[in-house]
């Protein structure tokens, strides 16, 4: 990395959120930089024959990359192979009252895999990339619907704060044009229960963005007036959402506690900040716990970040992703706002307190 990047990236981590501090790299490492695949991945399923399939049909990556065609087809065949061959117990995993949805979405599969077969056959990447992308779309829609309940039981010390028990997809309409997010809240629950109860009272619709850094990061949620979140009317005190990270292993989030602190020097949350449009909470410098309703785009750039290497895993809570509308998402600055947030699908999983 040329020297005077990684110096405008050490400079720039010195004032992100509300100004907490960033000082120390998590050593570099493969990170998966999809959206789509860390959402897949972030799901609470205990389904190995589904992931099984989906971790055979994305190894066709390294192949594609190598021009491996005749390692590719063999790939696809056998994920063809599996998913017909193993079809039944793929939809044993989800539960009864999904299961026809689930078969629509194995069939959707295995069309796109037989694409994906003979687009190997032409040496036709960009048909490839296509078909596999929306083979692993049916597939991570079939693993949604398996998952069987909420992975754990959150503390009640916060029971007062709104938490968001799945997911939502949420449309964000800005001066520059449409994006789409999905909110994980099976690994930030409490995170992702305050952005979609802000959402959901229009508390985001005519912010402007506060804050842009070229290359890091994309802020809004500061309200007008001398308060910095979102403030009760009845007392006149802001509501606080802890600093909340998942770790891979963990059965449920860590609270209040940076990676540094717990000596995880190398670990990777479950939600990572590796990718364009990850989406963060801010806090302050001096405290953890005092984020209220202001948020991040992570401006996610190869060069200044690469994979596994970045300074906000462990130290800033990530709650969602951008799925669609990235090229408007590079055009937003300080000069641009959020015309609305609306939540277009999972708006029942959130449960206004504990």
């Amino acid at each position: 990395m040329p020297g005077s990047l990684l110096t405008l990236l050490l400079v720039l981590l010195l004032g992100l959120g509300l100004g907490a501090p960033a000082r120390a790299a998590l050593p570099p490492g493969n990170a998966v930089t999809d959206p789509a695949a860390i959402l897949r991945d972030a799901l609470p399923l205990e389904a190995s024959e589904l992931r099984d399939l989906q971790h055979g049909l994305e190894a066709t990556s390294d192949d594609l990359r190598a021009r491996r065609w005749s390692a590719l087809r063999s790939n696809c065949d056998r994920s063809r192979q599996r998913l017909e061959g193993r079809r039944t117990a793929l939809l044993e995993a989800v539960p009864a009252a999904h299961r026809d949805e689930a078969a629509a979405d194995l069939t959707r599969a295995a069309e796109h895999l037989d694409s994906l077969c003979a687009a190997a056959d032409r040496q036709d990447r960009d048909a490839i990339l296509s078909s596999r992308r929306q083979a692993l779309a049916a597939i991570g829609a079939v693993e949604a619907l398996a998952v069987q309940e909420f992975p754990f039981t959150i503390p009640a010390e916060f029971n007062d704060l709104p938490r968001l028990l799945g997911r939502a997809t949420v449309e964000i309409r800005t001066s520059k044009g449409p994006m789409t997010a999905v909110v994980d809240g099976y690994n930030a629950p409490l995170t992702a229960g305050a952005f979609i109860d802000l959402v959901q009272r229009g508390f985001y619709n005519g912010l402007p963005f506060n804050r842009a850094e070229d290359f890091y990061v994309l802020q809004t949620g500061d309200p007008e007036g001398p308060a910095t979140g979102d403030v009760n009317p009845r007392t006149g005190q802001e509501r606080h959402v802890p600093l909340e990270i998942r770790i891979p292993g963990r059965t449920e989030p860590e609270y209040n506690t940076t990676f540094e602190d717990l000596g995880l020097f190398k670990a990777t949350p479950v939600l990572p900040f590796a990718t364009l449009g990850t989406m963060g909470w801010a806090h302050s410098d001096e405290a953890l716990d005092d984020g209220s309703s202001q948020f991040f785009f992570f401006l996610y750039e190869a060069e200044l970040t690469p994979a596994g290497l970045n300074l906000v895993d462990g130290r800033y809570a990530a709650f969602g992703y951008v799925v669609d509308g990235f090229d408007v998402l590079r055009e937003l600055g300080v000069t641009d706002s959020i015309v609305s947030i609306r939540v277009v699908d999972g708006a029942d999983n959130l449960q206004a307190h504990g």
